[in-house]
């Protein structure tokens, strides 16, 4: 079956793509890992338009039950391997099968960065997590670590002041990056403390974590936690798109129209090169990437 539309993602943008696709009323297949991204990870969202207060998986709730409305032909649990183009016809594989469209728009987002530090494989899901929304209630009374001074971090120490006994955030740079609203919340809690210029240099453990090792100022210590947060940053999962044009970052590169190098070819939301990762704007690249395929596809017939 050839499609007018694939969209590979259900984030922010790819389910804003979706929505739009539907009301111009495109023969479209949405493909995709899980549904709401990074968003059904985050905690308290209060930057978002028309939700003064929302929570990460409430959001993501309101993101399903919209696409389902429009009764969007969605497949879940499956992972995108490799986009091409040949011709007019635009392939994607996954490990399931194979599909065709006519247009395509890659909004798969961003994943978690790892610190490379001894221990942190050995330690997955034994104490080291990438998602303190999903995590978060196991480590309920203990000592844990959150690295990482951004968003994401200050997010992750905000949500475990509820529930952890203490929580060390660690920071490599001197001073935090995230947003000062963000920052006086943790700054304002007794349970946090925050140490700057501190690098983890290893993870330890038995059949669990059991501390960390980290150096500040070429002093070396450890700590005893039972839980390390990592939230040290995000990267584009965009190696599925060989043929497409990226920066250092490896984010897809892309005009205002969500064009991307490949005619037929658009992207949208945290994968791509646009400034500022943040969910209303992954949600408003989405729609133009939408609009933008429709009206290639009508420039065409």
């Amino acid at each position: 079956m050839l499609y007018d539309l694939i969209i590979i993602g259900a984030g922010p943008a790819g389910i804003t793509a979706s929505v739009y696709a539907a009301r111009k009323k495109m023969d479209f297949l949405v493909i995709t890992k899980d549904i709401g991204g990074q968003t059904a990870w985050s905690g308290d969202i209060e930057n978002y338009t028309g939700c003064q207060f929302i929570t990460g998986p409430e959001l993501t709730a309101k993101f399903e039950e919209h696409i389902k409305r429009y009764g969007v032909q969605l497949k879940e649990n499956e992972e995108v391997k490799e986009l091409t183009k040949r011709g007019d016809i635009v392939s994607i594989r996954t490990l399931k099968g194979e599909y065709e469209a006519k247009t395509a728009i890659v909004a798969s987002g961003k994943r978690s960065k790892e610190m490379g530090v001894p221990g942190e494989t050995e330690f997955k899901n034994k104490g080291v997590t990438y998602c303190a929304t999903c995590d978060g209630p196991l480590f309920m009374g203990k000592d844990v670590a959150v690295i990482g001074g951004g968003n994401s971090g200050l997010d992750a120490a905000i949500q475990l002041i509820k529930i952890a006994k203490h929580i060390y955030l660690i920071d490599a740079a001197p001073n935090m990056t995230g947003d000062k609203i963000m920052q006086e919340k943790v700054n304002k809690s007794d349970k946090v403390t925050v140490l700057k210029s501190t690098l983890v240099t290893a993870v330890l453990g038995d059949k669990m974590v059991t501390g960390i090792k980290i150096r500040a100022r070429n002093k070396k210590d450890s700590l005893s936690v039972q839980g390390v947060f990592v939230e040290i940053g995000l990267i584009p999962n965009s190696v599925l798109a060989k043929e497409l044009d990226k920066n250092k970052k490896g984010e897809i590169k892309v005009n205002s129209y969500n064009e991307t190098n490949i005619p037929g070819v658009f992207a949208a939301g945290d994968v791509t090169d646009v400034p500022e990762k943040q969910i209303i704007i992954a949600a408003g690249e989405g729609a133009k990437a939408s609009l933008s395929a429709f009206r290639y596809l009508a420039q065409r017939k």
